[in-house]
């Protein structure tokens, strides 16, 4: 069944009759969650069902923020809660086999918590780089501030999660690490100059070009385009993200209801879709703002819907695995940050 290209948040716990409605004309290719979808595992799984009934698609991505720390959806009691990516750098520092290896058993734990609630997309890992002075917007959710290193430990977390069959998105391209304000709620401006950024923000997203789904930054590069924002610049796209780092997986804007971005609704969504993003994420769930993306978002066709069935063809069946035991080793694994931070 044909798809357009857009995901979409809803309101609740549930389907309202209007949601339904509006899924089942609109087929949006994904559904994104939030804190306020999320009561029990049986409520999700029958949000994550009636979403993939409406569109008529069984294998309907549905998308989840999941990195640990700060920004994890699910959590206690149901749900075990995750390290920020800081730690990771911290034991790689140590330990660089160690951090690697926490790294992907605690991505491929994270992702055994959604693949049991039928979600097969965590929005993770980062690649950013986070500088001295920057917002801290990303700070420890970063995987330390040298690109190397960055690149590996996210290499390690996007095998953790396809070990369990759910799909990384690789974010926030081409680099928010360095952006002075928060996206979220205003409009990050990168002065720095282009070889610079080729040498530390861009270079982090290089050697994770091949993964199957990205999703933009709302940060302004001025030795790129000093006009617009990542999501809505053709340049940025073409030159840097298609470009220099060489992405083809299926990208996605970040959230268009963010305070980065100015205009109405439909005039960011066509913005990005001129700018070259195959899909557009809006996350908020107010209806009358998701009638206005959906009505400015195409059917997915031609390299967009080739780039988008490529990333879902990558949802294999789930490397089994013993839960009990990899919780335990990666407790252990933990367990050797808190034994540094007494020997401090």
């Amino acid at each position: 069944m044909s798809a357009r290209a857009f995901i979409t948040g809803v309101e609740g716990l549930a389907l309202t009759a209007d949601e339904w409605a509006f899924l089942r004309e609109t087929l949006p290719w994904g559904l994104i969650l939030f804190r306020r979808n999320i009561e029990t595992p049986d409520q999700i799984r029958r949000l994550v069902d009636a979403f993939r009934e409406a569109v008529g698609r069984d294998d309907a991505p549905v998308l989840i923020d999941q990195e640990g720390g700060r920004v994890q959806r699910l959590g206690p009691p149901h749900w075990s809660a995750y390290p920020p990516g800081r730690v990771y750098s911290v034991l790689y520092d140590q330990d660089r086999d160690v951090g690697l290896a926490a790294a992907r058993l605690g991505a491929r734990l994270i992702a055994q918590d959604l693949e049991a609630l039928g979600i097969n997309v965590d929005c993770l890992p980062l690649a950013d780089v986070p500088v001295a002075g920057a917002n801290p917007v990303i700070g420890d959710r970063a995987y330390g501030n040298n690109p190397v290193k960055v690149a590996a430990i996210a290499r390690a977390v996007s095998d953790g999660l396809l070990d369990a069959g759910v799909l990384p998105v690789l974010k926030h391209l081409p680099g928010h690490g360095r952006a002075n304000a928060d996206s979220h709620e205003g409009l990050p401006v990168v002065g720095e100059d282009r070889a610079t950024l080729e040498a530390t923000d861009f270079a982090a997203f290089r050697p994770l070009a091949d993964l199957p789904l990205g999703m933009t930054a709302h940060v302004v590069y001025t030795a790129v385009d000093p006009a617009a924002p990542a999501t809505t610049s053709p340049t940025v796209i073409e030159e840097v993200i298609r470009g220099f780092i060489g992405f083809d997986g299926a990208l996605m804007s970040d959230d268009l209801s963010m305070g980065a971005l100015s205009g109405t609704l439909a005039e960011r969504t066509r913005a990005s879709f001129r700018a070259g993003c195959d899909l557009v994420l809006h996350c908020n769930g107010r209806f009358d703002e998701m009638q206005s993306v959906a009505a400015e978002t195409p059917l997915l066709a031609g390299r967009a819907l080739e780039r988008a069935a490529a990333a879902l063809r990558q949802c294999k069946k789930p490397v089994d695995i013993d839960v009990a035991a990899a919780r335990a080793e990666f407790s252990s694994m933990m367990g050797r940050i808190s034994d540094s931070a007494a020997a401090t």
